[in-house]
Protein backbone atom coordinates (compact mmCIF):
# COMPACT_ATOMS: atom_id res chain seq x y z
CA UNK A 1 0.00 0.00 0.00
CA UNK A 2 1.28 3.39 -0.98
CA UNK A 3 1.39 5.79 1.99
CA UNK A 4 2.99 9.45 2.22
CA UNK A 5 4.62 9.54 6.16
CA UNK A 6 3.60 11.93 8.50
CA UNK A 7 4.97 15.45 7.68
CA UNK A 8 5.58 18.33 10.47
CA UNK A 9 5.43 21.99 10.06
CA UNK A 10 8.24 23.02 8.58
CA UNK A 11 9.67 26.24 6.28
CA UNK A 12 11.87 23.91 4.70
CA UNK A 13 11.67 22.76 0.93
CA UNK A 14 13.72 19.84 0.27
CA UNK A 15 14.58 18.12 -3.42
CA UNK A 16 16.85 15.83 -4.76
CA UNK A 17 19.60 17.91 -7.56
CA UNK A 18 22.38 16.12 -9.09
CA UNK A 19 26.07 17.25 -8.13
CA UNK A 20 26.58 20.74 -8.39
CA UNK A 21 29.99 21.63 -9.75
CA UNK A 22 30.21 25.56 -9.52
CA UNK A 23 28.19 28.26 -8.02
CA UNK A 24 30.48 30.85 -9.87
CA UNK A 25 27.61 31.66 -12.64
CA UNK A 26 30.07 31.84 -15.71
CA UNK A 27 30.58 28.18 -14.47
CA UNK A 28 27.33 27.16 -14.56
CA UNK A 29 27.33 24.34 -16.83
CA UNK A 30 24.94 22.43 -16.51
CA UNK A 31 21.22 22.99 -15.59
CA UNK A 32 22.16 21.44 -11.72
CA UNK A 33 24.66 24.56 -11.32
CA UNK A 34 21.89 26.74 -12.96
CA UNK A 35 19.79 25.73 -10.01
CA UNK A 36 21.56 26.64 -7.53
CA UNK A 37 23.15 29.93 -8.70
CA UNK A 38 19.55 31.47 -9.86
CA UNK A 39 19.20 31.26 -5.60
CA UNK A 40 22.04 32.73 -5.21
CA UNK A 41 22.12 35.65 -7.46
CA UNK A 42 20.34 37.80 -9.87
CA UNK A 43 20.27 38.24 -13.74
CA UNK A 44 19.19 41.70 -15.75
CA UNK A 45 16.09 40.00 -16.86
CA UNK A 46 13.82 36.80 -15.93
CA UNK A 47 11.51 34.93 -17.91
CA UNK A 48 8.16 35.44 -16.22
CA UNK A 49 7.12 33.00 -14.10
CA UNK A 50 3.39 32.40 -14.83
CA UNK A 51 2.82 33.97 -18.24
CA UNK A 52 2.05 31.53 -20.85
CA UNK A 53 3.66 31.68 -23.82
CA UNK A 54 6.88 32.48 -22.04
CA UNK A 55 7.59 36.39 -21.73
CA UNK A 56 10.61 38.17 -20.07
CA UNK A 57 10.41 40.57 -17.13
CA UNK A 58 11.92 42.81 -15.65
CA UNK A 59 14.76 41.42 -12.97
CA UNK A 60 17.92 43.52 -11.81
CA UNK A 61 17.25 46.10 -15.18
CA UNK A 62 13.66 47.11 -16.31
CA UNK A 63 13.05 45.53 -19.86
CA UNK A 64 15.42 47.05 -22.11
CA UNK A 65 15.06 49.92 -24.83
CA UNK A 66 16.49 48.75 -28.29
CA UNK A 67 17.82 50.89 -30.88
CA UNK A 68 15.97 51.18 -34.12
CA UNK A 69 18.79 49.04 -35.85
CA UNK A 70 18.40 46.57 -33.68
CA UNK A 71 22.47 46.70 -32.63
CA UNK A 72 21.87 48.81 -28.98
CA UNK A 73 20.92 47.32 -26.25
CA UNK A 74 19.94 50.44 -22.87
CA UNK A 75 19.43 48.05 -19.68
CA UNK A 76 18.14 50.63 -16.82
CA UNK A 77 18.51 49.58 -12.85
CA UNK A 78 15.20 48.68 -11.64
CA UNK A 79 14.51 51.12 -8.57
CA UNK A 80 13.74 48.79 -5.91
CA UNK A 81 16.93 46.41 -6.89
CA UNK A 82 19.50 46.23 -3.70
CA UNK A 83 21.19 48.87 -3.98
CA UNK A 84 24.63 47.55 -3.85
CA UNK A 85 24.23 46.88 -7.32
CA UNK A 86 25.64 49.92 -10.01
CA UNK A 87 25.86 49.63 -13.42
CA UNK A 88 29.45 48.86 -13.19
CA UNK A 89 28.56 45.51 -11.41
CA UNK A 90 26.71 44.20 -14.55
CA UNK A 91 29.16 45.70 -17.01
CA UNK A 92 32.26 43.82 -15.00
CA UNK A 93 29.84 41.00 -14.62
CA UNK A 94 28.94 40.58 -18.52
CA UNK A 95 32.49 41.48 -19.47
CA UNK A 96 34.06 38.22 -17.28
CA UNK A 97 31.62 35.88 -19.07
CA UNK A 98 32.37 37.29 -22.56
CA UNK A 99 36.26 36.76 -21.55
CA UNK A 100 37.91 34.77 -23.59
CA UNK A 101 40.62 34.13 -20.81
CA UNK A 102 37.77 32.95 -18.65
CA UNK A 103 36.77 29.84 -21.10
CA UNK A 104 33.31 30.09 -19.82
CA UNK A 105 30.66 27.29 -21.28
CA UNK A 106 28.29 30.35 -21.45
CA UNK A 107 31.00 32.59 -23.79
CA UNK A 108 28.62 31.88 -26.68
CA UNK A 109 25.80 34.46 -25.12
CA UNK A 110 28.27 37.01 -25.61
CA UNK A 111 29.40 36.21 -29.12
CA UNK A 112 27.47 38.93 -30.98
CA UNK A 113 28.40 41.67 -28.38
CA UNK A 114 31.03 44.15 -29.30
CA UNK A 115 31.12 46.33 -26.10
CA UNK A 116 29.42 47.02 -22.89
CA UNK A 117 29.69 50.10 -21.06
CA UNK A 118 28.14 51.69 -17.84
CA UNK A 119 26.62 55.15 -19.31
CA UNK A 120 25.98 56.13 -15.38
CA UNK A 121 25.10 54.36 -12.38
CA UNK A 122 21.99 53.37 -13.18
CA UNK A 123 22.83 52.54 -17.20
CA UNK A 124 24.47 49.93 -19.10
CA UNK A 125 24.61 49.74 -22.60
CA UNK A 126 25.60 47.03 -25.38
CA UNK A 127 26.54 47.12 -28.68
CA UNK A 128 25.96 44.15 -31.01
CA UNK A 129 28.06 43.14 -33.82
CA UNK A 130 24.84 42.55 -35.77
CA UNK A 131 20.88 41.92 -35.12
CA UNK A 132 20.52 39.61 -32.23
CA UNK A 133 16.88 39.14 -31.46
CA UNK A 134 17.55 37.05 -29.05
CA UNK A 135 19.56 38.36 -27.45
CA UNK A 136 17.36 39.52 -24.24
CA UNK A 137 16.78 36.17 -23.54
CA UNK A 138 20.54 36.05 -22.73
CA UNK A 139 20.02 38.11 -19.56
CA UNK A 140 17.69 36.03 -18.01
CA UNK A 141 20.24 32.80 -17.97
CA UNK A 142 22.40 32.59 -15.06
CA UNK A 143 25.49 32.76 -16.82
CA UNK A 144 24.39 36.29 -17.07
CA UNK A 145 23.76 36.80 -13.01
CA UNK A 146 25.27 39.70 -11.48
CA UNK A 147 28.65 39.51 -8.85
CA UNK A 148 29.39 42.05 -6.50
CA UNK A 149 32.67 42.95 -6.30
CA UNK A 150 33.61 40.64 -3.06
CA UNK A 151 31.43 37.89 -4.66
CA UNK A 152 28.45 37.89 -3.29
CA UNK A 153 25.01 37.57 -4.74
CA UNK A 154 21.95 39.77 -4.33
CA UNK A 155 19.73 36.84 -4.70
CA UNK A 156 16.86 35.81 -2.40
CA UNK A 157 18.87 32.70 -0.74
CA UNK A 158 22.41 32.59 0.55
CA UNK A 159 24.70 29.57 0.90
CA UNK A 160 24.85 28.25 4.27
CA UNK A 161 26.40 25.57 3.87
CA UNK A 162 27.54 22.98 1.25
CA UNK A 163 28.66 19.45 1.50
CA UNK A 164 30.43 18.34 -1.91
CA UNK A 165 28.05 15.61 -3.53
CA UNK A 166 25.96 15.17 -0.67
CA UNK A 167 23.95 18.12 0.47
CA UNK A 168 23.58 22.40 -0.53
CA UNK A 169 21.87 24.08 2.06
CA UNK A 170 20.27 27.70 1.28
CA UNK A 171 19.01 29.90 4.25
CA UNK A 172 16.74 32.87 3.29
CA UNK A 173 18.35 36.25 2.74
CA UNK A 174 16.57 38.61 4.16
CA UNK A 175 17.51 41.43 2.50
CA UNK A 176 16.45 40.00 -0.68
CA UNK A 177 13.98 43.40 -2.64
CA UNK A 178 11.55 40.46 -3.67
CA UNK A 179 10.39 39.38 -0.34
CA UNK A 180 8.00 42.81 -0.27
CA UNK A 181 5.75 41.56 -2.94
CA UNK A 182 5.75 37.64 -1.65
CA UNK A 183 3.24 36.22 1.03
CA UNK A 184 5.04 35.61 4.23
CA UNK A 185 4.99 31.36 3.98
CA UNK A 186 7.89 31.17 1.87
CA UNK A 187 10.35 28.88 2.26
CA UNK A 188 12.79 29.90 4.80
CA UNK A 189 15.36 27.19 3.81
CA UNK A 190 16.44 25.42 0.40
CA UNK A 191 18.14 21.83 0.42
CA UNK A 192 19.45 19.90 -2.24
CA UNK A 193 19.91 16.47 -1.54
CA UNK A 194 22.21 14.48 -3.86
CA UNK A 195 20.75 11.23 -4.17
CA UNK A 196 21.34 9.28 -6.99
CA UNK A 197 19.29 5.96 -6.83
CA UNK A 198 15.81 6.64 -8.33
CA UNK A 199 13.91 3.74 -5.74
CA UNK A 200 15.65 6.04 -3.15
CA UNK A 201 14.49 9.07 -3.98
CA UNK A 202 10.97 7.86 -4.29
CA UNK A 203 11.07 5.86 -0.82
CA UNK A 204 11.93 9.50 0.69
CA UNK A 205 9.70 11.30 -1.20
CA UNK A 206 6.60 8.84 0.47
CA UNK A 207 8.84 9.30 4.00
CA UNK A 208 8.25 13.29 3.87
CA UNK A 209 11.98 13.60 3.28
CA UNK A 210 11.93 15.12 -0.18
CA UNK A 211 9.20 17.89 -1.22
CA UNK A 212 9.27 17.27 -4.87
CA UNK A 213 10.30 14.82 -7.61
CA UNK A 214 11.05 16.65 -10.50
CA UNK A 215 11.89 12.84 -12.33
CA UNK A 216 9.44 9.77 -12.18
CA UNK A 217 11.77 6.88 -12.79
CA UNK A 218 10.28 4.38 -15.51
CA UNK A 219 10.33 1.17 -12.54
CA UNK A 220 8.36 3.69 -10.18
CA UNK A 221 6.21 5.62 -12.86
CA UNK A 222 2.87 2.78 -13.06
CA UNK A 223 2.61 3.53 -8.83
CA UNK A 224 2.34 7.20 -9.59
CA UNK A 225 -0.25 7.14 -13.19
CA UNK A 226 -2.61 4.84 -13.76
CA UNK A 227 -3.62 3.96 -17.44
CA UNK A 228 -5.86 6.69 -17.27
CA UNK A 229 -2.97 8.93 -16.94
CA UNK A 230 -4.47 10.54 -13.72
CA UNK A 231 -2.27 10.37 -10.08
CA UNK A 232 -3.08 7.10 -8.24
CA UNK A 233 -5.99 7.48 -6.21
CA UNK A 234 -3.73 7.05 -2.90
CA UNK A 235 -2.05 9.52 -3.60
CA UNK A 236 -4.51 12.11 -4.36
CA UNK A 237 -6.19 11.15 -1.42
CA UNK A 238 -2.96 12.73 0.27
CA UNK A 239 -2.48 15.65 -1.11
CA UNK A 240 0.01 15.21 -3.72
CA UNK A 241 -0.06 16.84 -6.71
CA UNK A 242 0.84 15.60 -10.09
CA UNK A 243 1.86 17.93 -12.73
CA UNK A 244 2.72 17.27 -16.17
CA UNK A 245 3.62 19.37 -19.09
CA UNK A 246 5.40 19.64 -22.34
CA UNK A 247 8.70 21.39 -22.33
CA UNK A 248 11.39 22.93 -24.19
CA UNK A 249 13.57 19.53 -25.12
CA UNK A 250 14.08 17.33 -27.99
CA UNK A 251 15.96 14.40 -27.73
CA UNK A 252 17.89 12.55 -30.42
CA UNK A 253 20.20 10.32 -31.68
CA UNK A 254 23.13 11.94 -33.52
CA UNK A 255 25.46 11.22 -36.67
CA UNK A 256 29.34 11.75 -36.68
CA UNK A 257 28.56 13.59 -40.25
CA UNK A 258 32.59 13.27 -40.36
CA UNK A 259 32.32 9.30 -40.16
CA UNK A 260 32.85 8.01 -43.62
CA UNK A 261 30.09 5.11 -43.25
CA UNK A 262 26.86 7.07 -41.77
CA UNK A 263 28.46 11.32 -42.19
CA UNK A 264 28.78 10.45 -46.42
CA UNK A 265 25.18 8.53 -46.93
CA UNK A 266 22.30 10.40 -46.35
CA UNK A 267 19.71 7.13 -47.43
CA UNK A 268 21.79 5.36 -45.00
CA UNK A 269 20.70 7.91 -41.83
CA UNK A 270 17.07 8.36 -43.54
CA UNK A 271 16.71 4.89 -43.67
CA UNK A 272 17.83 4.25 -39.79
CA UNK A 273 15.38 6.97 -38.95
CA UNK A 274 12.34 5.35 -40.86
CA UNK A 275 13.15 2.30 -38.64
CA UNK A 276 13.19 4.36 -35.33
CA UNK A 277 9.65 2.65 -33.79
CA UNK A 278 8.28 5.26 -32.38
CA UNK A 279 4.85 3.59 -30.87
CA UNK A 280 7.70 1.25 -29.41
CA UNK A 281 9.80 3.81 -28.07
CA UNK A 282 6.94 5.84 -26.54
CA UNK A 283 5.24 3.04 -24.75
CA UNK A 284 8.64 1.98 -23.26
CA UNK A 285 8.89 5.45 -21.69
CA UNK A 286 5.60 5.36 -20.60
CA UNK A 287 3.78 7.08 -23.17
CA UNK A 288 5.34 10.48 -21.66
CA UNK A 289 7.03 11.66 -25.14
CA UNK A 290 5.63 13.00 -28.02
CA UNK A 291 6.46 12.36 -31.48
CA UNK A 292 9.43 14.55 -32.50
CA UNK A 293 8.94 15.63 -36.12
CA UNK A 294 11.95 17.51 -36.12
CA UNK A 295 14.55 19.33 -33.94
CA UNK A 296 11.88 22.62 -32.97
CA UNK A 297 9.45 21.49 -30.23
CA UNK A 298 6.24 22.90 -30.09
CA UNK A 299 5.34 25.85 -28.42
CA UNK A 300 8.82 27.95 -29.91
CA UNK A 301 8.04 30.60 -32.23
CA UNK A 302 9.51 29.56 -35.73
CA UNK A 303 8.43 26.05 -35.32
CA UNK A 304 7.51 24.29 -38.42
CA UNK A 305 4.12 22.58 -38.54
CA UNK A 306 3.93 19.63 -40.93
CA UNK A 307 4.31 15.48 -40.74
CA UNK A 308 7.48 14.03 -39.98
CA UNK A 309 9.79 13.50 -43.17
CA UNK A 310 10.89 9.86 -42.09
CA UNK A 311 8.44 8.65 -40.18
CA UNK A 312 8.46 4.63 -39.00
CA UNK A 313 7.92 2.58 -41.56
CA UNK A 314 9.82 -0.42 -41.81
CA UNK A 315 9.16 -1.27 -45.83
CA UNK A 316 10.41 1.94 -46.88
CA UNK A 317 13.30 1.59 -44.14
CA UNK A 318 14.39 -1.38 -45.80
CA UNK A 319 13.70 -0.02 -49.40
CA UNK A 320 16.12 3.24 -48.12
CA UNK A 321 18.69 1.08 -46.97
CA UNK A 322 18.98 -0.87 -50.05
CA UNK A 323 19.33 2.34 -51.92
CA UNK A 324 21.93 3.34 -49.38
CA UNK A 325 24.03 0.36 -50.61
CA UNK A 326 23.19 -2.12 -47.99
CA UNK A 327 19.96 -4.44 -49.40
CA UNK A 328 19.37 -6.44 -46.19
CA UNK A 329 21.52 -4.41 -43.98
CA UNK A 330 24.33 -6.32 -45.71
CA UNK A 331 27.72 -4.75 -45.79
CA UNK A 332 29.09 -4.81 -49.90
CA UNK A 333 32.45 -4.62 -48.60
CA UNK A 334 32.20 -7.93 -45.74
CA UNK A 335 29.50 -9.31 -47.10
CA UNK A 336 28.18 -9.43 -43.09
CA UNK A 337 25.73 -7.43 -41.51
CA UNK A 338 26.66 -3.79 -41.50
CA UNK A 339 27.73 -3.10 -38.16
CA UNK A 340 27.32 0.86 -36.17
CA UNK A 341 28.46 1.87 -32.73
CA UNK A 342 26.18 3.99 -30.40
CA UNK A 343 28.19 5.93 -27.86
CA UNK A 344 26.03 6.49 -24.57
CA UNK A 345 26.93 8.25 -21.39
CA UNK A 346 26.32 7.05 -17.91
CA UNK A 347 26.46 2.91 -18.29
CA UNK A 348 23.19 2.66 -15.69
CA UNK A 349 20.77 -0.40 -15.96
CA UNK A 350 18.14 2.20 -17.77
CA UNK A 351 20.72 3.73 -20.11
CA UNK A 352 21.66 -0.28 -21.50
CA UNK A 353 18.00 -1.18 -21.79
CA UNK A 354 17.06 1.64 -23.60
CA UNK A 355 20.21 0.91 -26.28
CA UNK A 356 19.06 -2.86 -26.30
CA UNK A 357 15.63 -1.54 -27.40
CA UNK A 358 17.39 0.86 -30.34
CA UNK A 359 19.16 -2.45 -31.48
CA UNK A 360 16.00 -3.73 -31.85
CA UNK A 361 14.63 -1.39 -34.11
CA UNK A 362 17.80 -1.34 -36.40
CA UNK A 363 17.99 -4.94 -36.52
CA UNK A 364 14.44 -5.19 -38.43
CA UNK A 365 16.41 -3.89 -41.30
CA UNK A 366 19.12 -6.20 -40.81
CA UNK A 367 21.76 -3.42 -39.30
CA UNK A 368 23.49 -4.37 -36.10
CA UNK A 369 24.13 -1.96 -33.16
CA UNK A 370 26.89 -2.13 -31.35
CA UNK A 371 26.54 -0.39 -27.66
CA UNK A 372 29.64 1.91 -26.18
CA UNK A 373 29.34 3.13 -22.48
CA UNK A 374 31.44 5.52 -20.82
CA UNK A 375 31.16 8.32 -18.21
CA UNK A 376 29.67 11.35 -18.96
CA UNK A 377 32.82 13.38 -19.07
CA UNK A 378 34.57 11.07 -21.53
CA UNK A 379 31.15 10.76 -23.71
CA UNK A 380 31.00 14.38 -24.15
CA UNK A 381 34.70 14.68 -24.30
CA UNK A 382 34.45 11.82 -27.30
CA UNK A 383 31.56 13.87 -29.05
CA UNK A 384 33.20 17.15 -28.73
CA UNK A 385 36.07 15.53 -30.52
CA UNK A 386 33.83 14.27 -32.90
CA UNK A 387 35.25 10.30 -32.15
CA UNK A 388 31.80 8.56 -31.81
CA UNK A 389 29.66 7.40 -34.61
CA UNK A 390 26.28 7.69 -33.22
CA UNK A 391 25.45 8.90 -29.91
CA UNK A 392 22.19 9.76 -27.88
CA UNK A 393 21.88 12.81 -26.57
CA UNK A 394 19.25 15.85 -25.78
CA UNK A 395 19.17 19.36 -25.82
CA UNK A 396 16.85 21.94 -23.47
CA UNK A 397 16.39 25.04 -24.92
CA UNK A 398 17.41 28.19 -23.07
CA UNK A 399 14.65 30.16 -24.98
CA UNK A 400 11.69 29.55 -26.36
CA UNK A 401 12.68 30.44 -30.32
CA UNK A 402 13.68 28.26 -32.84
CA UNK A 403 17.18 29.35 -33.80
CA UNK A 404 17.99 28.02 -29.85
CA UNK A 405 17.67 24.64 -31.70
CA UNK A 406 18.68 24.95 -35.55
CA UNK A 407 21.49 26.69 -33.95
CA UNK A 408 22.85 22.87 -33.06
CA UNK A 409 23.23 22.44 -37.11
CA UNK A 410 24.82 25.80 -37.99
CA UNK A 411 28.25 24.77 -39.34
CA UNK A 412 30.14 27.87 -37.54
CA UNK A 413 29.16 26.27 -34.60
CA UNK A 414 30.60 22.63 -35.06
CA UNK A 415 32.07 20.60 -32.33
CA UNK A 416 33.38 21.68 -29.74
CA UNK A 417 30.69 23.71 -30.25
CA UNK A 418 27.03 22.76 -30.09
CA UNK A 419 26.75 21.13 -33.51
CA UNK A 420 27.57 18.31 -32.06
CA UNK A 421 26.86 15.89 -35.02
CA UNK A 422 29.47 18.61 -37.76
CA UNK A 423 26.56 19.16 -39.96
CA UNK A 424 27.19 21.34 -43.08
CA UNK A 425 24.99 22.58 -45.57
CA UNK A 426 25.34 25.38 -47.63
CA UNK A 427 21.68 26.09 -48.10
CA UNK A 428 20.88 25.75 -44.14
CA UNK A 429 23.61 27.88 -43.60
CA UNK A 430 22.65 30.67 -45.92
CA UNK A 431 18.69 30.63 -44.24
CA UNK A 432 19.60 30.74 -40.72
CA UNK A 433 21.90 33.96 -41.50
CA UNK A 434 19.39 35.10 -43.29
CA UNK A 435 16.86 34.58 -40.38
CA UNK A 436 19.18 36.44 -38.03
CA UNK A 437 19.39 39.46 -40.15
CA UNK A 438 15.59 39.40 -40.63
CA UNK A 439 13.60 42.96 -39.74
CA UNK A 440 10.35 40.83 -38.07
CA UNK A 441 9.09 37.83 -36.55
CA UNK A 442 7.08 36.83 -39.81
CA UNK A 443 9.83 37.38 -42.38
CA UNK A 444 12.66 35.40 -39.74
CA UNK A 445 10.27 32.29 -39.23
CA UNK A 446 10.04 31.69 -43.02
CA UNK A 447 13.86 31.15 -42.97
CA UNK A 448 13.63 29.15 -39.65
CA UNK A 449 10.64 26.97 -41.47
CA UNK A 450 13.57 26.21 -44.61
CA UNK A 451 16.07 25.25 -41.81
CA UNK A 452 13.99 22.38 -40.74
CA UNK A 453 13.24 21.73 -43.84
CA UNK A 454 16.63 21.13 -45.16
CA UNK A 455 17.79 19.27 -41.70
CA UNK A 456 14.57 16.98 -42.10
CA UNK A 457 15.79 15.89 -44.98
CA UNK A 458 19.15 15.49 -44.36
CA UNK A 459 18.87 13.26 -41.22
CA UNK A 460 21.60 14.42 -39.25
CA UNK A 461 19.85 13.36 -36.17
CA UNK A 462 16.86 10.37 -35.76
CA UNK A 463 14.65 12.35 -33.86
CA UNK A 464 13.79 10.64 -31.14
CA UNK A 465 11.22 12.61 -28.96
CA UNK A 466 10.12 15.34 -27.37
CA UNK A 467 9.86 14.31 -23.66
CA UNK A 468 6.76 15.69 -20.87
CA UNK A 469 7.83 17.03 -17.46
CA UNK A 470 6.31 15.53 -14.92
CA UNK A 471 6.63 16.58 -11.17
CA UNK A 472 4.93 14.92 -8.14
CA UNK A 473 4.71 18.00 -5.15
CA UNK A 474 3.79 17.03 -1.95
CA UNK A 475 1.02 18.82 -0.10
CA UNK A 476 3.07 21.24 1.58
CA UNK A 477 4.25 22.79 -1.56
CA UNK A 478 2.24 25.37 -2.94
CA UNK A 479 2.04 27.76 -6.23
CA UNK A 480 4.55 25.39 -7.78
CA UNK A 481 3.61 25.81 -11.92
CA UNK A 482 5.46 23.84 -14.49
CA UNK A 483 8.08 25.66 -16.68
CA UNK A 484 11.11 25.27 -19.14
CA UNK A 485 12.58 27.56 -17.02
CA UNK A 486 12.77 26.61 -13.38
CA UNK A 487 16.08 28.47 -12.35
CA UNK A 488 15.09 29.84 -8.91
CA UNK A 489 11.75 28.57 -9.37
CA UNK A 490 11.99 28.16 -5.29
CA UNK A 491 11.38 31.82 -4.26
CA UNK A 492 8.08 31.72 -5.80
CA UNK A 493 6.90 28.22 -4.05
CA UNK A 494 4.96 28.80 -0.38
CA UNK A 495 4.29 26.37 2.40
CA UNK A 496 1.04 24.96 3.59
CA UNK A 497 0.49 26.99 7.12
CA UNK A 498 -1.28 23.38 8.25
CA UNK A 499 -0.32 19.74 8.05
CA UNK A 500 -2.28 16.64 9.14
Amino acid sequence: MIALATIVLSAVFTRPMERVVSLDPIRAQTVYDSHAVALVYETPLEVDYVARPYRLARGLCDLPEVSADGLVYTFRLAADRDQRIAADDVVRSLDRLRDSANASPGAWTMKMVEGISALDAETVAVRLKRRCHVFPWMMAMPYAAVILPDGSGTGPYRLERWRKNHEMVFAKNPLWRGWAVRPDNVFDEVRYLVVNDPSTRWLMFLKGQLDMLGEIDRDNYDAVVGRDGMLNPRLAKQGIKLLCSPNLQVRYIGFNMRDRVVGKNRKLRQALSAAFDFPAWREYLNNRVDLADGPVPPGVDGRLEEPPAFPFDLLRARQLIAEAGYPGGIDPETGRRLVLTLSIGRPTQDSRETGELLASFFAKIGVKLELQFSTWASFVKAVDEARVQLYMMGWVGDYPDAENFLQLFYSGNRSPGPNHSCYENAAFDAAFEAAMAAPDAVSRNEFWRRCQRIVREDCPWIFTHFPQTCVIVSPKVQNYIPGDFPYGEEKHLQHENAFH
